[in-house]
């Protein structure tokens, strides 16, 4: 039988309904065959790959940019992340030109910023002085201080002056998985196993957090617009204003927070928050990436309905399975391949939190699916993903 959740939206917003069906697990393979544990080292390209230092990135040093402005309520310098001079950012974003705009977001803008000839980086406007946006600004700037991983995005520097915040990040050439999905593109720049490579990148990002992070870390946003892509297609976990170190979660100052679509059942209902509610988020976006469509979709002008719960009786039928795959990949892969990540979503959008697995049993159900030029360890002839043209980031 299905719960069924009315939340309602108090500050003058609609009803919006939502159903979260319970599924029988047996009609896939067992947990020992589709969480296998992997009988190597997680990736020899992750192994391989070296922590980018906050302080340079591709060879330039940011030596020549910091600034010594006060930063108010914040330390002078949190973890490793410099405090860089407002001056300079504004004109390298030639004083915010909306020309330079890459996306949006709820406090501001994300802007494409040119720090010398060849040095190109993301530059985060938050104006406003609310509460809200000055802690998101502080927890991002705190967290991603001591955050080094290839999967994580890089925060190379920050900036205040009066009210208005500014975060520096590397630039991610290919915007949001969200955009690449749901935009122009509709996706047609992603092949199955370049999705599949995302998939797996979010899940070491997400593993880093949860069990290589002292405290671990509950990212609390996740959703296909916080998922950043490179020129290559690699992908990064970004927005981290509202995530939490695991252990403050049951604080009664924590209020519930997340984006519609992507916050797990228990939350939503019992605010209840663990890494479990990640694991749920990381099911919608899976579910993203499998059928291509977007994570919420209105079914009338107060009610809408969600991917977990149009998609849920059809994931469960080999038979509708492959009826229901993003066209642009539809037939272009392993039958045994495309159930193996059903199952995985399935059980990463279980309304019940125990019946998830571990976001590191998810990546090691992932790896034997992408190839080995891709970080995983399937061998198989499949060209990397093209470079395409830069586009939006999320918000």
């Amino acid at each position: 039988m299905a719960l069924v959740c009315v939340l309602v939206l108090l500050l003058h917003g609609p009803i919006w309904v939502f159903h979260f069906p319970k599924v029988d697990a047996r009609q896939y393979p067992p947990l020992s065959s589709i969480f296998a544990p992997a009988p190597s080292p997680i990736s020899p390209i992750l192994a391989s790959m070296s922590a980018l230092s906050p302080d340079s990135l591709n060879g330039h040093s940011l030596a020549p940019y910091m600034g010594k402005y006060n930063s108010l309520s914040m330390s002078r310098n949190k973890g490793a992340v410099s405090l860089m001079d407002y001056k300079l950012l504004e004109t390298a974003t030639k004083n915010f030109q909306e020309s330079n705009v890459l996306g949006e977001g709820g406090f501001g803008c994300v802007y494409k910023a040119r720090l010398d000839d060849n040095f190109y980086v993301a530059v985060k406007r938050l104006d406003g002085g609310s509460q809200d946006a000055i802690t998101e600004f502080e927890t991002e700037v705190d967290l991603l201080g001591k955050i080094q991983h290839p999967n994580i995005i890089s925060l190379l520097g920050y900036s205040i002056h009066g009210e208005t915040r500014l975060l520096v990040y590397e630039l991610m050439h290919n915007g949001s998985l969200e955009t690449q999905l749901h935009g122009p593109s509709h996706g047609s720049a992603l092949t199955w196993h370049s999705r599949m490579k995302i998939a797996l990148d979010m899940a070491r990002g997400l593993e880093y957090l949860h069990e290589h992070c002292n405290p671990p870390v509950i990212h609390r946003d996740l959703k296909s617009s916080n998922v950043l892509l490179d020129s290559n297609f690699n992908a990064k976990l970004s927005d981290f204003g509202l995530a939490i170190t695991d252990g403050t979660q049951n604080k009664k100052n924590i209020k519930l927070s997340g984006t519609l679509g992507y916050v797990a059942p228990e939350y939503l209902l019992d605010g209840k928050l663990t890494d479990k509610s990640d694991v749920y988020a990381f099911g919608v976006v899976l579910l993203e990436l499998l059928l291509g469509r977007k994570p919420v979709e209105k079914l009338a002008p107060a009610q809408c309905q969600s991917i977990v719960t149009w998609a849920m009786p059809q994931l469960t039928d080999r038979s509708k399975l492959p009826n229901i795959v993003d066209p642009v990949i539809k037939d272009r892969m392993d039958l045994k391949h495309l159930y193996q990540v059903a199952a995985v979503a399935v059980l990463c959008v279980q309304p019940e939190p125990s019946y998830r697995p571990l976001i590191t049993d998810v990546l090691h159900s992932l790896i034997p699916l992408v190839p080995v030029e891709l970080g995983g360890t399937l061998r198989a002839a499949q060209p990397a993903p093209s470079v395409g043209p830069a586009v939006a980031y999320g918000h």
